[in-house]
């Protein structure tokens, strides 16, 4: 039941996240680190940000990073 509310909620908390993303704790981390996924100030991640790594399109903040470059 908690795996189907956390598709509404628009920002998650780590252990959230882990759920959402049938993902390990270490797992989570090492895949939000190559995607450029990051938490917000409160400790959140964006659910959106989540879907797109998990889709494997790459993040706002790393797009935004080439095109600094």
């Amino acid at each position: 039941m908690k795996a189907v509310a956390l598709c509404f909620k628009p920002y998650l908390k780590p252990e959230e996240a882990m759920i959402y993303c049938n993902l390990g704790r270490t797992q989570l981390s090492k895949k939000c680190d190559e995607s450029g996924v990051y938490k917000n100030n409160s400790g959140y991640f964006k659910r959106d940000d989540l879907d797109r790594m998990m889709s494997g399109v790459s993040s706002e903040t790393e797009e935004k990073i080439k095109q600094v470059k």
